[in-house]
């Protein structure tokens, strides 16, 4: 944990020629919070009416230019683009100099904008707060959101600082000083498995899979493959940040395919693969897409088979032609791994509501999807066929023997034993 004694250095980042009285209450609420703020003005036009600990032209050296050039760059598209690779890289810098300790942004959409560069300059476990005024909204790409950002809605923030404005701001100000002061950073002190995997009611192999790693030496991350878990977990791969990943759950590519919002971005089922990492991949819910359930079915799905998990989820299978697009587009993914791969295809059932008796069984589907991908999978792939239901035993048992050669052969680091 974090020295509670220490004060820790937040960076706020804003337009202090438009945004200052907003910035510097900020300010003032995480020194009495505890924190030290280091203003960073990513203003364009004008100097703020204070002092900031970083200006804009400190920006814009960042960026290798000039406030000038940025200002004349030709619209305010390229003029906050410009900002944020300064704001990213001046952040980064100053990190990477032990003078970071969160950050914490405030914008609209195009605050925003340059925010979401700068949260995803900075690794896992650095506090990141973003105040804005389209939080949580559908024009956030998920490839562009860090794994652990946290976001606020700038309610009444628009414009001028009000009780509204005020109430949000302070809640934010004193979240990031609290997280920076009793965050636990990942200690990296053993190999990480990165897994991937659904609710236990649809997916169980994780119940088995992580006791038995742990034991082995390692820690194990489960991502839960419904959006923004698996944006999370790209995110880590994309960094180098797992010894192994257990890519069990890949229905987000399925999602992503069909259009949905329960996407995490074109790259899913890349970034292991494209650093090298070894991955252990498998079909779990592959047929399926996930929609909204509080959304009538759209057209092309309506006539499917459907099972509503609760009243925010609900899923339906795709036919065969889907599933065989499904099986060619993973396998495209999967050729392009510089890393060892192995695919198991478990022929018994790939989610527990595929089964007997359960709303998405169809034994004919299934079928047609287990012979896409043996037509599918390149030779470069080891594939692993099991006459078994992914749920089962015999999964997770194929999947520790593959993990367990590659260790043996050194593909994967040994395992550390937990500390005392």
């Amino acid at each position: 944990m974090s020295d509670e004694s220490k004060v820790p250095n937040i960076l706020v980042f804003g337009t202090g020629d438009t945004k200052a009285d907003e910035l510097q209450f900020m300010a003032e609420v995480i020194r009495t919070a505890g924190g030290r703020p280091v203003l960073v003005d990513v203003s364009v036009l004008a100097d703020p009416p204070y002092q900031p600990d970083f200006s804009r032209h400190d920006i814009a050296a960042a960026a290798e230019t000039t406030i000038e050039a940025i200002a004349t760059s030709g619209d305010e598209y390229s003029a906050m683009a410009l900002m944020a690779k300064g704001a990213a890289t001046l952040t980064r810098r100053l990190f990477d100099d032990g003078r970071v300790d969160g950050v914490i942004l405030l914008g609209g959409s195009m605050g925003t904008d340059l925010a979401l560069d700068v949260a995803a300059c900075l690794p896992l476990g650095v506090p990141k707060f973003v105040v804005s005024t389209i939080a949580f909204s559908h024009l956030i790409p998920p490839e562009r959101i860090a794994p652990d950002l946290m976001m606020i809605l700038w309610a009444g923030g628009l414009h001028g600082l009000n009780p509204i404005c005020k109430s949000v701001l302070s809640q934010a100000c004193g979240a990031v000083v609290g997280a920076a002061r009793f965050n636990v950073r990942p200690a990296g002190d053993r190999p990480l498995i990165g897994m991937t995997s659904l609710g236990s009611s649809c997916l169980k192999y994780m119940k088995h899979l992580q006791p038995a790693l742990e034991k082995r030496g390692y820690d194990v991350a489960v991502f839960h493959a419904t959006g923004m878990g698996g944006r999370a977990f790209e995110a880590i791969a994309a960094e180098g940040g797992f010894a192994a990943v257990f890519d069990f759950c890949t229905q987000e590519v399925n999602n992503h395919l069909n259009g949905t919002c329960v996407t995490s971005g074109p790259d899913r089922l890349e970034n292991a693969g494209r650093h090298g990492i070894p991955q252990i991949v498998a079909p779990g819910g592959l047929d399926m897409v996930d929609l909204q359930a509080w959304r009538d079915l759209p057209a092309p799905l309506a006539d499917r088979p459907y099972h509503a998990h609760n009243r925010l989820l609900g899923s339906v299978t795709t036919d065969n032609d889907g599933r065989r697009d499904i099986a060619r587009v993973v396998a495209e993914k999967l050729a392009a791994a510089t890393g060892e791969t192995a695919f198991i295809l478990p022929a018994g059932g790939i989610q527990e509501w595929d089964k007997t008796e359960e709303p998405l069984h169809d034994p004919d589907g299934l079928a047609a999807l287990v012979e896409a991908f043996r037509s599918a999978l390149p030779a470069s792939i080891a594939l692993h066929e099991i006459d078994a239901h992914i749920n089962d035993a015999a999964f997770s048992a194929k999947a520790l023997e593959i993990f367990d050669g590659w260790v043996a052969r050194g593909v994967v680091p040994g395992g550390k034993a937990q500390a005392a």
